[in-house]
């Protein structure tokens, strides 16, 4: 292969000529250290490559080197549990080899060569296998059983397989005496892996919390957006969907957040048990690292690294959860290298092509019918934080986000001043799957849940309203029944949808006990308006001993749902009391 020679160096930027025979995409090693880079412009024999790591020390005259290979990622047993950088170099194995800091031109390998798998054959000889069949499985981790699939573009007659124990470079399956089959393949990181059709997504992922499930709910192979300001719990949701999501794989990527959060999520994951299998939660979860002292270059990788090993697991028939943590940064690292580019900048700076990369990013969500004679199904469902300066998300990368998502969770800087959270402000969040969820809601949940769930919503929207009114001329100035509907949207607020991520039991909440939670509210509301037409005072309904554990509800076991029950069956009879001394006194 040709050796170019560099000419020109703007920080990540590199500007090589003599490279006429490489092309856009290609990874290339830079100087004598063979720093990884990747050729994003070709302009005659002229490429601009930009460099994954530190590029200080080199300078015109350096070789530059072609692999003549995309930028690729290696996918086999191995992905889980670990943590990687952004072109996914193990960060573990990079501080065995570099020590605690990033040393540029280090080389790792991006999966462990040398641990042998136990590899047991799902198909037999004679067997005729094409791309996306499962010739073999292994037990990567307690919870995932990861399944060998044949590699794209390949097919033929099985005529050699065995069990036993191998590492991911080992042959361990044979096609027609000529292909031979490891554990592990390589695909480009910017091309999506294929499938047989898509469908339509109609079933909720629950995420335990319950504005998203109840009110905002995202569907399995759906996209969703977190746009919000610094310090309103932007992470935190993640972090909480991470861990809680009824998803079978997590893969969580830090582009370009501070490093101290992604040290919560290390600390964090591994001693949460997963309540299905009593296994540890980072059994089933990838963590892709690049945080905001990491070479930038690698934060605009990150994300398709991220998506890649998704759709990986996705092709197994698994339901993966990807959280992009976050977006904003991703569109930085767009925008730098569009300037040292000197492309032609759109809004605030940021290249023309800004939406378009986006929407390529989210459309690699989805719910499929993978490759295969099986028919698996299999879904990813992509969620991404938006870090819009001065929480303003009239800004590019919010926009460009709002038009491909079709979940938003507008976090509001007041609600999480007023430490109410999730800080997801009900009046401006939304969901587009509404109509199929409420469906499977009604069919698996309770046949009254979306009429409950429309009701709430509208005592919350009145009261919107009527905060105006109050505002103006105090609340003594309502009527007794729109001062109920306050005190019934306020029980909704602080007793529903605040929810303490750091409490052991409040930190998740079923769709049973969702249910449950949100008919007993609405309860209140219902016989206390009732109350009131029968000549009950309204001060005698809002000082009931019951509301103090309807306000405690949130903090009842998973397992001791029939207290709920009970507490309903209080506030009917305390109600019954009211209305009969209220008789009683007219008498």
């Amino acid at each position: 292969m040709k050796v170019g020679k560099i000419i020109k160096v703007s920080g990540p930027l590199v500007v090589a000529e003599g490279m006429d025979e490489a092309n856009v995409y290609d990874v290339v090693e830079v100087s004598e250290n063979r720093l990884i880079g990747e050729i994003i412009e070709m302009r005659g024999d002229r490429a601009s490559i930009q460099v994954y790591e530190e590029t200080t020390g080199i300078g015109p005259g350096d070789p530059v080197y072609s692999t003549g290979e995309p930028l690729s990622v290696e996918l086999g047993p191995g992905l889980l549990e670990t943590m990687f950088d952004g072109i996914q170099r193990p960060l573990e194995a990079f501080r065995d080899a570099s020590g605690d800091f990033l040393v540029k031109g280090t080389k790792v390998e991006n999966l462990d060569r040398n641990k042998k798998w136990h590899f047991t054959p799902t198909v037999k000889v004679g067997d005729n296998v094409s791309e996306g069949d499962v010739i073999g499985t292994v037990q990567e981790t307690p919870l995932i059983l990861h399944k060998i699939m044949v590699p794209s573009n390949i097919e033929g007659v099985v005529t050699k397989i065995e069990e036993g124990e191998f590492t991911i470079t080992e042959v361990v399956c044979e096609l027609n005496d000529e292909i031979k089959l490891t554990m592990m393949q390589k695909w480009p990181v910017r091309r999506s892996r294929g499938f047989k059709r898509k469908l339509n997504p109609t079933v909720p992922l629950v995420t335990g919390q319950r504005v998203i499930d109840t009110f905002f709910p995202v569907a399995k192979g759906g996209t969703a957006a977190i746009p919000g300001p610094f310090g309103s719990g932007k992470t935190v949701v993640q972090h909480q969907l991470a861990k809680w999501a009824d998803t079978e794989i997590v893969v969580y990527v830090g582009c370009g957040e501070r490093g101290n959060e992604m040290t919560d999520v290390l600390m964090e994951f591994p001693e949460i048990i997963d309540p299905a299998t009593g296994e540890s939660l980072m059994k089933r979860t990838v963590l892709i690292a690049n945080t905001s002292n990491m070479p930038v270059a690698a934060r605009e990788a990150s994300i398709y690294t991220g998506i890649t090993i998704a759709e990986y697991f996705r092709d197994m028939g698994y339901s993966v959860a990807l959280m992009a943590d976050s977006t904003s940064r991703w569109a930085e690292a767009l925008r730098e290298m569009s300037g040292r580019l000197e492309e032609m900048p759109g809004d605030e700076g940021y290249p023309a092509y800004l939406a378009s990369r986006a929407a390529e990013f989210y459309e690699r969500a989805g719910k499929v019918i993978c490759k295969g004679s099986d028919d698996r199904e299999g879904a990813i469902t992509v969620i991404g934080a938006v870090s819009p300066p001065g929480g303003d998300i009239s800004e590019p990368v919010s926009q460009a986000t709002l038009r491909i998502v079709k979940v938003f969770w507008g976090l509001d800087h007041s609600l999480s001043y007023k430490r109410h959270f999730p800080a997801i402000n009900w009046l401006n969040s939304y969901t587009l799957y509404q109509p199929s969820i409420d469906k499977w809601m009604n069919e698996n949940v309770d046949k009254e849940f979306s009429k409950n769930r429309v009701k709430a919503m509208t005592l919350l929207q009145e009261e919107a309203s009527l905060q105006e009114i109050v505002r103006l001329v105090g609340r003594d100035s309502l009527s007794p029944e729109d001062q109920l509907k306050l005190e019934a949207s306020k029980s909704i607020r602080e007793d529903y949808l605040q929810q303490n991520a750091f409490h052991d039991v409040d930190t998740y909440c079923s769709l049973e006990k969702q249910n449950l939670m949100l008919k007993l509210i609405l309860k209140f509301y219902d016989l206390s308006l009732d109350a009131l037409d029968k000549g009950v005072y309204l001060k005698d309904i809002e000082n009931m001993a019951v509301r103090e554990k309807i306000a405690r509800a949130k903090y009842i076991e998973e397992d001791k749902l029939d207290q709920l029950v009970a507490i309903e069956k209080e506030l009917e009879a305390e109600i019954a009391k009211l209305i009969e001394e209220g008789g009683l006194l007219d008498a």
